[in-house]
């Protein structure tokens, strides 16, 4: 391989890790704790569109509701990083990427 093929597929690359990311922040997903009755819709960028807090934990104490909504948080973060995982694995199918490597993004 020469360098211009090189120079080709690194352009290339560039343009889809890109077009992923602009995907990768209009994703949402949903983190849930307390059997669904806390949910987070976060964005692919960890932004919290929306909280939402089943009735009957109005009656809880605030330490409780503040655990469920930290669960909650951090399970749609989980969710986040998985479906960049995932998404990057589809872009780079066939190349040989040294473990831990990070993408920029």
């Amino acid at each position: 391989m020469n360098i211009n093929d090189l120079m080709k597929q690194a352009q290339q690359m560039q343009g889809k890790m890109a077009e992923m990311q602009e995907q990768a922040a209009n994703a949402e997903v949903t983190g849930e704790s307390g059997a669904g009755m806390v949910k987070v819709v976060m964005t692919g960028r960890h932004d919290v569109r929306k909280v939402t807090l089943d009735p009957s934990l109005m009656d809880e104490n605030k330490e409780f509701l503040e655990d469920l909504l930290a669960a909650a948080v951090n399970d749609a973060v989980r969710k986040v990083e998985a479906q960049s995982k995932d998404a990057l694995g589809k872009m780079t199918g066939g190349m040989d990427l040294p473990a831990g490597f990070k993408m920029p993004f």
